[in-house]
C-alpha cells in the first residue's frame, strides 16, 4: 500500500507519499479501506518531531480515518467486510489501508457521506470525553470553547449547543465570528479585538462560564480562571500557547474551581474504547438527526498532504481539512 512518511522531522515538505508495508492485523483489529483522513493538529506536531507516536502506533500520521471494512480478525465481532466506517486513531490515517482495534471503530452516522465522515471521530470523542465526561457540562450551564472555528471548536458549539448549554467561544477573525454565531454560538468573541474575560464576564451577568474548553495553555491560564464561574472547571487539551504559566491558587480557591488537563491519544485501548461507545451512544443520534454536522472547509489528494499542513498551518480554515484517497 502507499502511505504519507515523514521523511524527517521538519516542515511540510517533509511529507512524502511512498510505497509502504500492508498493516499487521491483530485478532482485534479491523481493516479499513481508507477513504479519507482528518488533519490534526497533533499531526503538525509529529511532523515536526515534537509528537512522536504511542508505543505499537504507526509511524504515519492521521489519528482519524473513514472507509469499508475489508477484513475483520479473528476475534472481532459486530464489524464485517464492507461496513461504512470511521475510527479513532494512535496514528496511521494518511494511508490506504489501516488496521485499528475494533472498540475505536464507529458506523458511518445517518445521512453522513463516508468521506466526511472521517472529520468526526477525533474531535467529537475529544469534545465529548472532556467538555462532558471531565468537565461534567450540563443543560443550563455557560460553556466556553477557545477557536471556535476550529475542527475541535466547530463540534463543540454544536454539541454543547444540542445538550441544552450556553455556548460561548472566541475565534480569530470577523469571518470566523459571523461563522461560529451561524453555527449556534451564543456569544463569539472576536479574540483580537475583545477581552474574552470582560465579555463572558457581561455575557454572564458576572457570574462566568461553568466549563471552559482550552487549547491554548500557558498564554491562556490566568484570565481562564478570571472567566470561570464559581465551581467551574477548566479542561485543558492543548498548548499552542506554551507550556509554562503561574498559577494564582487565591483565585482557584476563591472560585473552588478545578482545572484538569488531558489528552486522548496516548489513552489505554480501554478507556478509547469506552469513550468511542459513549460517543455512539450519546452523539451519533444527534449525528444522524442533523443536529451535529461535519464541518469540512477544503478536501485535499492524500497524496498532497503537504499542501493540507500548509493549510491548517496558516490558520485560516474553518472546520476540519480532510485528506480523501
Amino acid at each position: 500500500m502507499r502511505a504519507v512518511v515523514i521523511t524527517e522531522p521538519g516542515g511540510p515538505k517533509v511529507l512524502e507519499w511512498q510505497e509502504v508495508p500492508d498493516p499487521d492485523v491483530g485478532p482485534g483489529d479491523v481493516l479499513i479501506d481508507v477513504a479519507a483522513a482528518g488533519v490534526n493538529r497533533a499531526d503538525l506536531l509529529q511532523r515536526q518531531g515534537l509528537y512522536p507516536p504511542p508505543p505499537g502506533a504507526p509511524p504515519y500520521p492521521g489519528m482519524e480515518c473513514s472507509g469499508r471494512i475489508e477484513a475483520v480478525g479473528a476475534e472481532v465481532t459486530g464489524w464485517q467486510p464492507g461496513d461504512e466506517v470511521c475510527a479513532l486513531m494512535a496514528g496511521g490515517g494518511y494511508a490506504e489501508k489501516a488496521a485499528v482495534p475494533a472498540g475505536q471503530v464507529l458506523p458511518v452516522p445517518g445521512g453522513v457521506h463516508v468521506v466526511d465522515a472521517a472529520a468526526l471521530p477525533e474531535a467529537i470523542c475529544t469534545v465529548y470525553s472532556n467538555a462532558f465526561q471531565v468537565g461534567g457540562l450540563t443543560a443550563g450551564e455557560t460553556f466556553l470553547v477557545h477557536g471556535g472555528a476550529s475542527g475541535i471548536g466547530t463540534a463543540a458549539i454544536q454539541l454543547a449547543k444540542a445538550n441544552g448549554a450556553r455556548v460561548i467561544c472566541t475565534a480569530g477573525s470577523a469571518k470566523k465570528v459571523e461563522f461560529c454565531q451561524a453555527l449556534g454560538a451564543d456569544v463569539a468573541i472576536w479574540y483580537r479585538n475583545e477581552d474574552f474575560v470582560e465579555v463572558v464576564r457581561d455575557a454572564t451577568g458576572g457570574s462566568g462560564a461553568d466549563v471552559i474548553l482550552d487549547i491554548m495553555g500557558a498564554s491562556y491560564l490566568s484570565r481562564n480562571l478570571l472567566a470561570l464561574a464559581t465551581g467551574g472547571r477548566l479542561v485543558i487539551i492543548g498548548r499552542q500557547g506554551g507550556n509554562r504559566a503561574e498559577l494564582d491558587l487565591g483565585v482557584l480557591q476563591g472560585k473552588r474551581a478545578s482545572i484538569h488537563a488531558t489528552t486522548l491519544r496516548n489513552r489505554p485501548l480501554g478507556e478509547k474504547a469506552a469513550i468511542v461507545t459513549a460517543v455512539r451512544e450519546n452523539v451519533w443520534p444527534l449525528v444522524s438527526a442533523g443536529k451535529v454536522v461535519p464541518v469540512i472547509d477544503q478536501k485535499v489528494p492524500m497524496p498532497n498532504a503537504a499542501e493540507a499542513h500548509r493549510i491548517l498551518e496558516a490558520g485560516d480554515h474553518i472546520g476540519k481539512v480532510l485528506l480523501v484517497k
